[in-house]
């Protein structure tokens, strides 16, 4: 089954724990601190992989925790970093997060997002040693990671992309045209995900063609799976429009345009080549068309090939390559992938000490009492300790 959506939850690591340890050796009874720090808390990093097609690999398994940073230790050792989580997504996989806002559109092979930030280690005691303060007692606890909701959604990237309802005859046609090998039978309903295939030109040129599920009238609002089908079409640069040119290529045509203008997101003004197929069935009548946006009108058997090596020549003709990036005309790029700054450290700092545990830092009288409770918990706190807050101790 093809996955193009998928709900994760991801948790980065904690931070370690910073070390409270004294020197100890022969002839120096009472050593200074020498505590070392917490290691950071590992990160949980989405990446796109050109290998991947769909995110079947969210199917059975879909909460993510990466690695707590190590201890500190005696001796001024550091606790090693906590692994990352690495999980690899299809290229053209977009990022939602809870409340359905778009976090980030992983579009090349490659591109990195870290989901969640593994939280700070906390310091060892050596690193509050001074003049008046020779043997100090007190390390900091490392931070709670990250976590989040997310959901995940594909956009398939190909140049040209099948368009047409069901019985068209476009799995038969991509069959024809690319390596790809889609399911094919005479009833419609087919193809029940999108297939991609790779279109190859004598000269060693390739293009990727995209054959979506055939699309019902009102697809457009949601009727079948409407609204998912029609979005991996936003990226094609260009629409094959497959019409049975047994029935009324017309009226197939502006039923099918209609619901791309009622979709929406640029389908309407998409350059396409309307395909006629069928024609190897006796009587199919010529049809002709006059729209800007139809640079090609093509007549083909998916049956028996006529007219096929001229589609591919056409497709290739009208879809150039693309322009090399560019980064000095200022324009903003189509798809954007952002990279959340890793977050800094609170503006409180929670201590373990020989009594329990103690927060401090400025500002305090403006922190929430759920935000205390929920650093304190994530720090390791547990019901029963003492607390000390602002020269207050509790039990929390």
């Amino acid at each position: 089954m093809f996955h193009d959506r998928a709900r994760i939850h991801v948790a980065a690591g904690r931070g370690g724990d910073g070390a409270v340890s004294f020197r100890r050796e022969k002839y120096v009874p009472k050593g200074g601190p020498d505590g070392g720090d917490g290691g950071k808390g590992g990160d949980v990093v989405l990446v796109a992989d050109a290998d991947l097609r769909d995110l079947s690999a969210f199917a059975a398994k879909q909460r993510f925790r990466a690695e707590r940073g190590g201890q500190g230790e005696g001796s001024n050792r550091h606790g090693a970093d906590g692994r990352a989580i690495l999980l690899r997504v299809p290229v053209g996989t977009q990022v939602f997060d809870a409340e359905g806002r778009l976090v980030a559109d992983l579009v090349h092979a490659g591109a990195e997002l870290v989901t969640a930030h593994g939280g700070l280690g906390g310091v060892g005691n050596r690193r509050f040693a001074g003049p008046t303060r020779q043997a100090p007692r007190t390390a900091e606890l490392g931070q709670g990671g990250e976590e989040a909701d997310l959901e995940l959604r594909l956009k398939l990237l190909a140049d040209a992309a099948l368009v047409g309802f069901p019985n068209a005859g476009k799995s038969s046609l991509l069959r024809r045209i690319s390596n790809a090998k889609p399911k094919v039978a005479d009833y419609p309903f087919t193809t029940v995900a999108p297939v991609l295939g790779t279109v190859e030109a004598p000269d060693g040129r390739q293009l990727t063609v995209a054959d979506v599920p055939g699309l019902l009238e009102g697809a457009s609002h949601g009727v079948g799976l409407g609204h998912e089908f029609l979005a991996h079409l936003e990226r094609a640069r260009l629409l094959l429009h497959v019409v049975d040119s047994t029935e009324d290529a017309g009226e197939l045509f502006r039923a099918i345009d209609g619901e791309l203008e009622a979709y929406g997101a640029g389908l309407a003004e998409r350059p396409q080549i309307l395909v006629l197929n069928k024609i190897d069935v006796p009587g199919t009548a010529a049809f002709t068309l006059s729209d800007p946006r139809v640079l090609a009108v093509v007549r083909v058997s998916a049956l028996t090939g006529e007219g096929v090596e001229g589609l591919k020549r056409t497709l290739f003709q009208l879809v150039r390559p693309p322009a090399p990036a560019t980064t000095d005309t200022g324009e903003m790029a189509d798809y954007v992938v952002y990279r959340p700054k890793p977050p800094a450290r609170r503006r409180f700092r929670i201590f373990r000490t020989e009594r329990g545990y103690r927060v401090s830092g400025r500002g305090l009288e403006s922190v929430s009492e759920d935000e205390l409770r929920e650093a304190l918990f994530s720090a390791g706190v547990r019901p029963g300790d003492a607390v000390t807050v602002g020269g207050r101790t509790y039990d929390f």
